[in-house]
């Protein structure tokens, strides 16, 4: 019987990402099969950028144009922050370390991320919040907080950044099926979970009978 999994490639401090972040929840809900979480890296370390004006104003219509896509709440108030670097890291290594630590808690960690991001206002580049961020999954604190900092899980980071390339994943968020050894495009992009899971049921259905589906 062939094997199945979802790879979702996204960035925790994407914007398109955190649109997509109800989606991906329901899409893990839906099937069977499990969904793994590959960081794409957004703006890391040499790739980040100063928040400016032009910056701002940037993500200021961006953000506003998602949200009224989406529905997701956005806080504008961090477009205002001073003297301080889009750099996503921090954010993709944390990511990276739950999905080490406890990979059932890898999507929900990713989307509280991108919430806390977006929706209120917390600085996810800064180490000092995740402790706050823990709360309510069931990992070591000490632990998380000693592997969020250690060139293990920085590297670990940079080889997701990797596979995303190789996976073509050029663009965030992505979504990809893996159906035994062949790899099939799910979306690439925003789209609705009204959209994405009648194809992918369809597709499954005309291509992989066997496959197993949730209720």
């Amino acid at each position: 019987m062939t094997d199945f999994e979802l790879i979702y490639v996204g960035d925790p401090m994407c914007s398109w990402c955190y649109g997509f972040g109800p989606v991906l929840e329901r899409l893990d809900e839906r099937f069977d099969f499990p969904t793994r979480l590959v960081v794409g890296g957004l703006r890391p370390g040499p790739a980040a950028e100063v928040l400016d004006d032009r910056l701002a104003s940037t993500l200021r219509h961006h953000w506003e144009e998602i949200g009224e896509r989406t529905g997701q709440p956005f806080d504008l108030a961090g477009l205002d922050r001073e003297d301080w670097t889009y750099d996503t890291l921090t954010a993709d290594t944390a990511a990276v370390t739950m999905r080490e630590l406890d990979p059932d808690a890898a999507i929900p960690f990713f989307v509280r991320l991108q919430s806390a991001f977006y929706a209120e206002g917390i600085d996810i580049t800064e180490p000092a919040v995740y402790p706050d961020l823990l709360e309510g999954f069931d990992v070591d604190l000490d632990e998380f907080v000693e592997r969020l900092a250690s060139d293990e899980m920085q590297q670990a980071t940079y080889r997701d950044f990797s596979e995303a390339r190789a996976l073509g994943a050029n663009g965030f968020p992505t979504t990809l099926l893996r159906a035994g050894g062949d790899i099939h495009l799910v979306a690439r992009g925003y789209a609705p979970y009204e959209m994405l899971e009648p194809a992918l049921t369809e597709f499954l259905d005309e291509r992989f009978p066997e496959a197993s589906m949730a209720d």
